[in-house]
């Protein structure tokens, strides 16, 4: 907290005395190009434009557009320095004089190469992550100082603004909500985002977009947004690859590793990878219900294994033409047991014990094909894409209950999933200054759940609970999009509509053991919707930028809150996914504005959002065993939501730098929740939370000499409120070093996180009941990672476009 403090003192005292100086002697010089990357010959956006004179003192400058174009002006007559400087590529100095006859001299296309320190290199690495701001997402580039916050993409989350991981759980909330989406490289899977996340080596991940507010081009899950995580790509000429291993040790040990490589020659490039996780996690916890003396403990060892593999091939027909296949197999298999004991402080005769053992296996498989033309304009091209993604897995709890009155039971759950993508993506840039966007897409969605239970238990009025269930259901959805750009001098502006028509059908199969009898629940929803956006930048100097976006989004349910099977069981709590569970609807509204600074630069924004037909979660009391609760989800009114966000990246010196961010938003929650009156009758109450909640964090990164280099990270998070619980705030610092060696193809990182042992959840709660209550996992952890890249060759491949997110993409991890 210290480090951002001082940061956020250091930025307001450089902000104020760096306006641009006022000479007499400037005349109305300028000077205009644009940048673009040597390899792929794509515009680079927001590379750092430097006017400096010939004693290296700097004059002004700015950064580059969306296009790669910049023009600088007010510059004084005489001779200067262009210095054109972006993170991983070689900076490039121009002189030129700026006088009679040259006042506004155009530099035309400037290539930058990608820095290397040997041409046997294969992944640059920058030594300290950056933050960029974007039209639409930030941007944080992985460095190796970032590497060291830990050894996979769900440790690396929680360094990250405005992003959070929930450490007993594995869901991802962006801006305190956790209907986010999460991709890599532009592409849904299958896999679970807290599987796939705690499967991503940190050192494979190159950068992790946070896009809050898409466009119409997009696809419009997601109300808080989109993270998606880029990853390394080795694509160059001749055999090329890395290997990486990690270990981290608290209470149990925790493995992963890596390799993966591709040969380039002439037209063709195959590349594969498979990684590894191998980790088990101790969790434990207590419940305390203060009104009813009732105390619940429990301990929770999870044993994770994990294996990735990938293989593709690009071929490139020729200059205008490729084709590129390739695909994902991942294998995942667990075993955890739970201990969880429940005390009954007035009556020790009740006490009662439940120890859960259990496993679970899925196997996912996805197969893509892809066609890209390139017409002879540039950036003018056609795209074709067919995904395909299947998911089977199983899942087996056996619940055990010592000195209580419920019977030992199993539970079996089987997933069956199949996800189709077809998307035709056409860009057509109609001008040097506009630019036309038009896509179609499919999408069919389709899943099977079996669940079966032995469970001989009783409702309340004496019928069999039924012990087989199957649950279909089927999601279609067709959609089309067109978005519009264009740039005017210091403006440009993006619109985009989206069409959607989408078809949901499932159906609900449950069977009764004692009278063999079989109750079918169908559910349809189909509806048509519209999402227009629109995107607004202004920059009046070389070092202001001004953005305004609006679009209207849609979170539909995952299969979790619709599906009607139990989800997990314990004592005293039980949750089901609510079948008649529609989507919510979100209108965003997004201001940002950018300052460049002398030795970095700072952005900050508000967002406001109404949000539709609200998702949220339910109490309600079993009607079967009254001290016993059931979660589920319900729609409820509309509600909005606000915040503020600020972020930094800033250098006080040349062996210091520091990434920090404050964020702070506010939202409205509507639920039900059954609660007792005085005479113990259960009564319905409609509860509304209002919850401010923000954040803070730091990271601060030391430059020893030229292979090792120290971090701090320092984290802060106030407290938080939802409907079931008021969160207690949170603390964390973590402390790491990065070494690198053999001309710096290898690399070894350590961390120590958690340094003082503060980071755990801690809640109360008043509904339905009175109770405190504590979680804790393996947060004091001891990190080690060691990386090695091998090969050689100076080509990347030819990029191809991600219909998700716009990025590029050759071979590569996962």
């Amino acid at each position: 907290m210290k480090h951002f403090l001082l940061m956020l003192v250091m930025i307001s005292s450089t902000i104020i005395s760096a306006q641009p100086n006022s000479n007499s002697d400037i005349k109305d010089g300028s000077v205009s190009g644009r940048v673009i990357d040597a390899e792929l010959n794509e515009p680079l956006p927001y590379v750092n434009i430097v006017i400096k004179d010939m004693a290296n003192k700097i004059i002004t400058g700015g950064i580059t557009s969306d296009d790669g174009t910049f023009e600088i002006q007010n510059i004084p007559e005489g001779k200067v320095i262009v210095s054109i400087q972006f993170v991983g590529f070689k900076t490039i100095d121009k002189n030129i004089t700026i006088g009679k006859g040259n006042y506004k001299p155009n530099l035309g296309d400037i290539k930058l190469e990608e820095e290397s320190t040997g041409l046997d290199e294969v992944t640059i690495v920058a030594d300290v992550s950056t933050i960029q701001q974007r039209v639409d997402r930030k941007v944080i580039t992985i460095g190796k100082d970032l590497q060291t916050a830990g050894a996979t993409a769900s440790e690396i989350m929680n360094n990250l603004p405005s992003v959070s991981v929930d450490q007993q759980t594995g869901s991802v909330s962006l801006r305190g909500n956790q209907n986010v989406r999460v991709m890599v490289d532009g592409k849904l899977s299958n896999i679970p985002a807290d599987q796939l996340l705690k499967q991503i080596p940190s050192t494979s991940i190159k950068s992790i977009e946070l896009i809050t507010n898409p466009s119409a081009k997009y696809n419009p899950e997601g109300m808080s947004g989109i993270i998606n995580i880029i990853l390394h790509k080795n694509t160059q000429i001749g055999f090329n690859g890395n290997i990486n291993f990690g270990l981290s040790h608290e209470i149990e040990a925790k493995f992963n590793s890596s390799i993966n490589a591709n040969y380039r020659n002439g037209k063709l490039n195959v590349y594969g990878s498979y990684s590894n996780s191998i980790a088990k996690n101790a969790n434990n916890g207590a419940f305390n219900r203060t009104e009813q003396g009732i105390e619940q403990n429990f301990d929770i060892l999870n044993n994770n294994k994990s294996h990735l593999f990938k293989v593709g091939v690009d071929y490139y027909l020729n200059d205008k033409n490729t084709i590129s296949v390739f695909t994902n197999q991942n294998i995942f298999d667990n075993w955890n047991t739970a201990d969880s004991k429940i005390n009954y402080l007035s009556n020790p005769s009740l006490n009662e014990s439940q120890f859960t053992n259990g496993g679970s296996d899925n196997d996912s498989q996805q197969y893509n094909v892809n066609y890209k033309h390139d017409f002879n304009e540039e950036g003018h091209s056609i795209e074709l894409e067919a995904d395909y993604n299947t998911f089977e897995g199983s899942n087996e709890v056996n619940n055990i209950f010592y000195s209580s009155q419920r019977p030992n039971f199993l539970e079996d759950t089987d997933t069956e999933r199949t996800n189709t993508t077809l998307n035709l993506d056409y860009v057509n840039p109609l001008s040097e200054t506009t630019k036309l966007e038009l896509g179609l897409q499919a999408r069919l969605f389709d899943t099977s759940l079996f669940y079966e239970s032995d469970a001989r238990e009783t409702n309340q009025d004496g019928d069999y609970i039924p012990t087989t269930t199957r649950f279909d259901y089927t999601r279609d959805i067709y959609s089309a999009y067109a978005t519009y750009g264009a740039k005017l001098e210091k403006w440009s502006y993006q619109i985009g509509l989206r069409a959607e028509t989408v078809n949901v059908d499932s159906e609900a199969f449950k069977k009764d053991l004692a009278s063999n009898d079989e109750l079918i629940i169908p559910f349809e929803n189909n509806y048509f919707e519209l999402y227009p956006s629109a995107f607004f930048t202004y920059s009046p100097t070389d070092k202001n930028s001004y953005q305004l976006s609006y679009s209207r989004r849609i979170d539909r349910p995952g299969i979790g809150q619709v599906n009607p099977l139990p989800e997990w069981n314990t004592p005293l709590i039980s949750q089901f996914g609510n079948q008649e569970l529609r989507p919510q609807f979100t209108n965003s509204i997004e201001m940002n504005y950018t300052r460049q600074l002398k030795k970095g630069s700072i952005t900050g924004g508000v967002f406001y959002r109404i949000i539709e037909d609200e998702i949220q979660q339910a109490v309600l009391i079993d009607r079967a065993d009254i001290n016993r609760l059931i979660l589920t989800n319900l729609n409820f009114d509309n509600t909005t939501s606000y915040g503020v966000e600020v972020s930094s990246n800033y250098r006080p010196t040349k062996w210091w730098s520091v990434n920090a961010s404050f964020d702070l938003y506010s939202q409205s929650q509507k639920s039900i929740a059954e609660s007792f009156d005085t005479d113990l009758n259960i009564i319905l109450n409609t509860i509304e939370v209002d919850n401010i909640a923000w954040s803070a964090r730091a990271f601060n990164s030391f430059k020893v000499d030229e292979s090792l280099s120290l971090s701090i990270f320092g984290m802060y998070r106030g407290k938080n409120k939802n409907i079931q619980f008021e969160m207690s705030d949170m603390l964390m610092v973590n402390l790491g070093l990065n070494y690198s060696f053999m001309e710096k193809r290898a690399n070894f990182s350590l961390s120590y996180n958690d340094i003082f042992n503060t980071m755990y959840a801690e809640f109360t709660s008043e509904r339905p009941y009175a109770q405190t209550g504590r979680f804790n996992w393996e947060s004091q952890q001891i990190s080690a990672r060691l990386s090695y890249r091998f090969g050689g060759g100076k080509y990347r491949a030819k990029s191809r476009k991600q219909r998700d997110n716009d990025v590029k993409e050759g071979g590569g991890m996962f």
